[in-house]
């Protein structure tokens, strides 16, 4: 029998992918606990649909990820922190500061999550990775001023 999988499976394959099972682990195992369906007509056009939607839903995030792109990229962001007479600073600049700061300065809202740096510890100007989308990343200076 074949068999449409609708969760990871894991001794079988990942989600949307068509199996063929033995009958009696289809029907004892499989669709009993909603990991599959059959492989009938009405199931495989569903497929099809579904799998079309999530392929424009991810064009429509590259796109979206190309717009942060080219409004982020290679851009400087200042950031003021507190620091002693010799210009050592006083804790670090975390990911979450960047991105408030593009946010701020440049008006892209970037998840803290995405920028893939370390803490800066140092007055100075730093380059920061952003990665946007899968294929898609940008770059961004950013520089940290002492503040009174």
């Amino acid at each position: 029998m074949q068999v449409i999988l609708i969760e990871d499976v894991k001794s079988l394959g990942k989600k949307g992918t068509i199996v063929k099972v033995n009958d009696n682990y289809a029907r004892n195992y499989i669709i009993p606990r909603k990991l599959g369906v059959e492989a009938n007509k009405a199931n495989l056009n569903d497929l099809k649909l579904q799998n079309a939607n999530a392929e424009k839903l991810e064009k429509a995030k590259a796109d979206n990820a190309g717009a942060m792109k080219t409004a982020i990229d290679n851009k400087t962001i200042k950031i003021g922190i507190k620091a002693g007479k010799d210009g050592k600073i006083f804790g670090s600049v975390t990911a979450k500061e960047v991105a408030d700061a593009i946010n701020k300065e440049l008006g892209v809202d970037i998840d803290k999550k995405k920028i893939v740096m370390e803490p800066i510890k140092s007055i100075g100007v730093t380059d920061v990775h952003i990665k946007l989308h899968k294929e898609i990343s940008a770059n961004v200076k950013v520089e940290t001023v002492a503040e009174a």
